[in-house]
């Protein structure tokens, strides 16, 4: 492809919206355009990356049996709603209606529709088990869109569901998914480590997310210090370290005034101790139930850990009109002194019994000494709700310490089970060889078209551009000409011609300086660029530079396809050493 005849229109200024190095180098470098907050509009350059991301899904997906499908964008409102997500999933859901009033969604997943396909055609066992997948646009309305392709409100995904006869042939086909993804994001060039997650709106009874590490994630993630522990959040366990009061008869539960005190911090100075002696309790509004969370005072609770052990689908902070309901005050709120059935109350793991705390005295300007755990207060509900802390000792190992880290999440696989073809949601069934009807089994594997190009970014950079990994860059090699001589463009048409035939080629053919052509060309971050210049060719040979490691090598004519080989082997992503899983 000539750069003169093809649609590449770099940036040297950084756009204004732009904060993160894949937003910034992709609009810069002309792959993107935004059409609207969260809506962009894939460029030729970014087309092709795109592209080539696809086609390697598409090989992994198909060698482990899959089966490409395409599924409409706009569903029908009833099968959302036969699931019950119609209701469950907020704003993010976008609802419409037709000129007939009939009620649709535009989908952010295709759970229902797939179901709805499998109720229609997977009568027997002999139909078990398939996977179907699908590249295809999905649309959510993200509250905060931001950083580019990584949080957007349309987007392309590869969604995968698998059906089963029953849960050991699921955990038997979930190894195979489970590495192709790792061999998928190796070959897009990104390093990505597997953890255990939160199967979150999904459902479930087991999922993975696929993690880069990277300073532009949003999402949070522990590795343990000691051993192969790795968990995102909203999942992740530690070990609690316990707190001894000296021993003897506890002293009586008592009364303190603290007037406009309410921040721990505030009670730390007035108390004179330190956080881990104060119980912590929030107020939430859990599908219309207010629940008392209780979880020590050097403890933060997860509410998505709340959220599971309530099975709620809505979690919110109480409003205080309901807390004024119950006589109840917010910064004062303890579970001490709850009439019986009037509140719901869970308290965290960390909370001992036989230890001595400050809590909140459900009065305004009241907190509560010497609380202690079953004298005080029954916590029929303890459970771990509180979120794993930097430092923790891990409890798998129960040697190592848990690291936080920031991740983007570039895939994730669900073992959905039932949850969808239950008879209380789809009522999916088949008949087994003996006549009997059982509930079909789902998993459901997703990744992230744009998300993953803009991974790839995030990864792999420098301050003079994108350096792409060579299985997705959207040319392997640019030819770049130095010097407006006659000899430099008919050696460079000849090479471009030649070269063609045997690699994607972008020919910068273009009248300008040699300080802007490899400006650009650093910019576009192609991993080999071949330069041709009057210098070069007086000495008879050609200047090649290996983007990723900056290496400069010089060669003749003949000898170039040879390096050109060499280089691109060595380019290519090495398999071995991936944390696969036993098939």
């Amino acid at each position: 492809m000539r750069y003169s005849r093809y649609f590449v229109h770099t940036l040297y200024e950084v756009p204004k919206e732009a904060e993160t190095p894949s937003h910034i180098l992709l609009l810069r470098g002309c792959f993107i355009y935004p059409a609207a907050a969260g809506v962009y509009s894939l460029l030729p350059l970014g087309h092709r990356v795109a592209e080539k991301i696809k086609n390697i899904l598409r090989a992994e997906l198909n060698a482990i049996d899959g089966i490409e499908v395409t599924l409409p964008v706009l569903n029908p409102a009833e099968l959302w709603k036969a699931t019950k997500r119609y209701y469950h999933i907020g704003q993010e859901l976008w609802r419409i209606r037709d000129r007939r009033d009939r009620e649709f969604v535009l989908a952010m997943t295709h759970e229902e529709i797939i179901t709805d396909i499998a109720k229609k055609f997977l009568r027997s066992y002999r139909d078990l088990p398939v996977m179907l997948y699908q590249i295809q646009t999905k649309i959510r309305d993200e509250a905060r869109p931001r950083a580019g392709l990584l949080r957007v409100r349309e987007f392309f995904m590869k969604d995968g569901y698998s059906f089963h006869p029953d849960f050991e042939d699921l955990d038997a086909y979930y190894p195979r998914i489970y590495n192709a993804y790792l061999r998928i994001f190796a070959r897009c060039g990104v390093t990505a480590v597997p953890i255990e997650a939160d199967p979150g709106i999904m459902g479930g009874t087991g999922s993975h997310e696929f993690m880069l590490e990277s300073p532009s994630g949003e999402d949070r993630f522990v590795v343990c210090s000691q051993c192969d522990y790795r968990a995102n959040m909203e999942k992740a366990t530690g070990l609690k370290p316990r707190r001894q009061d000296p021993p003897g008869t506890p002293p009586p539960m008592e009364k303190v005034p603290t007037p406009g005190i309410k921040t721990i911090a505030q009670l730390m100075d007035f108390f004179k101790i330190s956080e881990e002696h104060f119980l912590k309790t929030v107020a939430y509004d859990a599908d219309g139930e207010l629940v008392l969370a209780v979880v020590r005072g050097d403890f933060n609770i997860s509410p998505t850990k709340l959220a599971n052990h309530l099975k709620a689908v809505r979690l919110d902070l109480a409003p205080e009109e309901a807390l004024a309901e119950k006589r109840l005050h917010g910064g004062f709120l303890s579970p001490v002194g709850l009439e019986p059935g009037t509140v719901r109350v869970v308290v965290d793991s960390s909370v001992d019994d036989g230890t001595l705390y400050v809590a909140g005295g459900n009065q305004v300007d009241v907190h509560l000494k010497n609380v202690l755990c079953g004298r005080d207060f029954h916590a029929p509900e303890k459970v771990d709700i509180a979120e794993v802390r930097d430092g923790d000792t891990c409890t798998a190992c129960g040697r190592g310490k848990l690291t936080i880290r920031k991740g983007i999440e570039l895939g994730h696989t669900f073992k959905l089970g039932t949850k969808y073809t239950a008879p209380d949601a789809m009522d999916v069934t088949y008949l087994d060889a003996d006549g009997e009807n059982r509930p079909v089994i789902m998993g459901c594997y997703g990744i992230g078209v744009e998300r993953l190009m803009a991974s790839a970014v995030e990864q792999w950079h420098d301050e003079a551009g994108i350096i792409w990994p060579l299985t997705i860059a959207p040319f392997q090699i640019v030819i770049t000409t130095l010097g407006k001589k006659t000899d430099v463009d008919q050696a460079a048409e000849e090479l471009y011609r030649e070269l063609t035939s045997r690699w994607e080629v972008l020919y910068d053919d273009r009248d300008e300086s040699p300080g802007v052509k490899l400006k650009d060309a650093d910019l576009l971050g192609i991993p080999i660029r071949v330069v041709v210049s009057q210098r070069g060719l007086k000495q008879g040979r050609l200047e090649v530079k290996v983007r990723r490691s900056g290496e400069v090598l010089f060669c003749s004519r003949e000898e170039l396809p040879a390096l050109l080989e060499k280089i691109q082997a060595d380019l290519m992503p090495e398999m071995d050493g991936l944390p696969f899983m036993p098939e």
